[in-house]
């Protein structure tokens, strides 16, 4: 194993935080953070110096979501991972970064939203649009290449324009 990409994600429409019942919350939380905690632990001890990984976040773990908000905590949480991990993994030479899109049409989309939301999906991105999966491809394979030796802790945000700091 020289590369491991997380890459899972759960998600539910909730309009109010008492929507959000202790199962769904503690499954999102499983499924998008202690998903990726548990797989890097077990993957770590076989990655050598060059080797990487790769966490997918979300725009919504830096302007959060009206209606995703246990999605949103848990990117946040993905993005501290990065962050944290890379500094830990540094002195081993094993680089440790993310790619945060923005809307993608994922087959997390119609299932997630209504008619409505799925027809402007992607709409108040500066681009009018949501990206398709094959637009990200390429950071992963990029933050996955030897061009990218130098680069560890980072976010590369392929999100239409958005501007997040």
């Amino acid at each position: 194993i020289n590369i491991l990409v997380n890459n899972s994600a759960e998600q539910h429409v909730c309009n109010t935080l008492n929507e959000i019942t202790k199962d769904q919350l503690e499954r999102t939380f499983k499924t998008n953070v202690f998903g990726a905690f548990y797989i890097t632990k077990e993957v770590l001890n076989h990655l050598k110096v060059g080797d990487c990984i790769i966490n997918t976040t979300s725009v919504t773990a830096y302007h959060g979501h009206k209606t995703l908000i246990d999605y949103s905590m848990t990117k946040g949480a993905l993005t501290t991972f990065t962050r944290s991990l890379a500094l830990n993994l540094a002195d081993k030479g094993i680089r440790v970064n993310a790619v945060a899109p923005g809307p993608v049409w994922t087959p997390l989309i119609p299932s997630s939203f209504g008619i409505n939301e799925v027809s402007n999906f992607g709409s108040k991105t500066p681009m009018k649009r949501a990206a398709q999966p094959v637009e990200l491809a390429e950071s992963y394979v990029f933050l996955a290449c030897n061009g990218a030796s130098y680069i560890t802790g980072e976010t590369i945000h392929v999100n239409g324009g958005e501007v997040v700091n």
